[in-house]
C-alpha cells in the first residue's frame, strides 16, 4: 500500500515517528491505519531501513526509517487521514515506479530480490 505525502503529494509508505510506550511495529501499524485505513498484524521484524530527508518549514531533517510488514486483514471505509492523502494498492515492481524517494526504491528492490512475495490479491471494495 502506497500513501501520497500530505505536503509534496509523492507516492510513500506509511510511516511516522517513535511512539511513546509502543514497541516500533505497533507504531507502524498505528501509522498504517491512521493514513490509510489498514488493520492488520505487524510483523516484530524489520524488513529493512532506508534513509530520507524530511522537508520541514525552514530546513530537511535527516530521518532513518524501519520498515515492517503488515499481514493485512482489512481496510476500514473511513480513517483519520482519509481525504488528507490518496492510497494505492499495488506490488513491489509498480511501487518502485511510483516512489521517487532513492532509498526507499533501493528497500524496494532488495525486497525483490529477496523474493518478498508482496500483496496478494484481495477482492475489490473496502471492508
Amino acid at each position: 500500500m502506497l500513501v501520497t505525502s500530505r505536503g509534496t503529494r509523492r507516492w510513500v509508505i506509511p510511516k511516522g515517528w517513535p511512539m511513546k510506550g509502543k514497541k516500533p511495529w505497533e507504531a507502524a501499524a498505528i501509522e498504517a491505519l491512521e493514513e490509510a485505513g489498514i488493520e492488520g498484524k505487524p510483523s516484530k521484524t524489520s524488513l529493512g531501513r532506508y534513509t530520507y530527508f524530511k522537508r520541514q518549514e525552514a530546513h530537511f531533517e535527516v530521518c532513518d526509517v524501519d520498515v515492517y510488514a503488515l499481514s493485512f486483514t482489512k481496510q476500514r471505509a473511513s480513517w483519520r487521514e482519509q481525504g488528507q492523502r490518496e492510497a494505492k494498492w499495488c506490488g513491489l515492481e509498480q511501487a518502485c515506479e511510483l516512489v521517487e524517494e532513492p532509498g526507499l526504491k533501493a528497500l524496494l528492490l532488495d525486497l525483490i530480490d529477496r523474493g518478498f512475495p508482496g500483496p496478494k490479491a484481495r477482492k475489490k471494495g473496502v471492508s
